[in-house]
């Protein structure tokens, strides 16, 4: 089958060394940004099962380890609820010491917060990339797409003739490097702003959480819709401050 003058192939193969610089730094662009779009949706599908679990499950249980438990490992709700555990255990252990003047509210608060801005921050990891992406793959490939009209220019004054055939290839470059930038900067675009939503939600839900402890550890009850669920929450309090 003969291969198109115009295509991919011919691109590739007819190329200086700008024009193949600037389409491998395009696919490496694209690379990158689905790489981070797959990992950090995959991390929030994970996420939002332990978030669920947060709100429901880890409350219907009976003590703060099997609670525990029901969040599973690796997620932020499991890292805020030990974080509150060993804070209330640490302060119970140290009250008395006159270096440790803060309150139980106060300790808690501290470290509940630590707990939730450490996570926050492991949200954001890779989002610079598709930022950055998004920004600017659209002038990579407009680089390109000059680069080709230059060629373009400069097949036609050495022709001394504007004929198709002359400016066909350099003018086909040109376009191709225009739809490789759109194609890279587009799904980034969407894909940070997707995640943008997803983290948020994810932040919102660990703020509750931390709240709904933070009650918890301090009053013996968990803070819900303006009710408190005494009965749960004495038993989890007890068996957390073992």
């Amino acid at each position: 089958m003969e291969v198109s003058p115009y295509g991919l192939e011919s691109l590739w193969s007819q190329g200086d060394f700008v024009t193949k610089g600037v389409a491998v730094l395009l696919v490496a662009m694209s690379i990158a940004s689905w790489y981070v779009i797959v990992t950090k949706a995959l991390q929030l599908m994970q996420y939002r099962r332990a978030g669920n679990a947060a709100g429901h499950e880890f409350w219907d249980a009976t003590s703060l380890e099997q609670g525990t438990a029901t969040l599973g490992t690796g997620n932020p709700f499991a890292s805020i609820a030990e974080a509150g555990v060993n804070a209330m255990r640490h302060h119970e252990a140290h009250k008395g010491h006159l270096h440790d003047q803060l309150s139980v509210s106060d300790w808690i608060t501290l470290s509940l917060r630590q707990a939730i801005d450490e996570t926050s921050a492991k949200l954001q990891t890779g989002m610079a990339v598709l930022a950055s992406v998004g920004s600017t793959a659209p002038f990579v490939g407009l680089f390109g797409t000059v680069w080709g009209i230059y060629h373009a220019l400069v097949a036609i004054g050495t022709s001394g003739q504007a004929s198709i055939d002359k400016v066909a290839g350099p003018v086909g470059e040109a376009l191709i490097m225009t739809a490789l930038g759109l194609a890279v900067a587009i799904p980034a675009t969407f894909g940070y702003n997707a995640l943008v939503r997803g983290n948020k939600s994810t932040i919102a839900k660990m703020n509750k959480f931390g709240f709904d402890l933070h009650a918890l550890f301090v009053t013996g009850a968990r803070a819900k819709d303006g009710s408190t669920d005494t009965a749960t929450g004495s038993k989890l309090v007890a068996v957390g401050g073992k």
